[in-house]
């Protein structure tokens, strides 16, 4: 090894790791889309509320088909906790979509990933109602009437 490469221990790798996730869906556009495959593993199982996606390729499609219509999409990062090969990281997405007209929507969400050497499981846990439904005209007025009457 030559003086100028680092050597990767192995409690480096998961922050690196971790890193490079985060450096991708800072800003999510079509060029990190591309390059998932440098964090997470070909055979990667990803989850939401709506989709259960296996496989890179099928990630990146799902992706790319949620990006079109997207004027900005970028995520804040507010906590994490690694341990035992799993990360659990809280943000905060923002993202502006013409068939929501185009305003900022922010939404809290929770990602749990397991790696190795790369993530082979992710999924995102988040308030369907923020990211969409309190966005449509008439079931938005529906969905804050029952939040509001379910507070009580």
């Amino acid at each position: 090894m030559s003086s100028t490469q680092a050597k990767i221990t192995p409690a480096a790798q998961p922050n690196q790791l971790l890193s490079d996730f985060k450096r991708l869906y800072q800003q999510l556009d079509e060029t990190s889309i591309a390059r998932l495959d440098q964090v997470y593993a070909s055979s990667v199982k990803f989850k939401d509320p709506v989709h259960d996606i296996e496989g890179v390729v099928a990630l990146q499609d799902y992706l790319s088909a949620q990006a079109e219509g997207l004027s900005e999409c970028r995520f804040e990062y507010l906590d994490e906790l690694i341990a035992d090969n799993n990360a659990y990281i809280k943000w905060v997405m923002r993202f502006r979509h013409e068939k929501l007209g185009n305003r900022l929507i922010a939404v809290r969400g929770v990602s749990h990933l397991h790696f190795s050497d790369k993530i082979d499981f992710h999924e995102d846990v988040y308030d369907m109602g923020a990211l969409l439904y309190d966005h449509i005209p008439v079931l938005g007025r529906l969905t804050r009437w029952l939040k509001v009457r379910l507070a009580r």
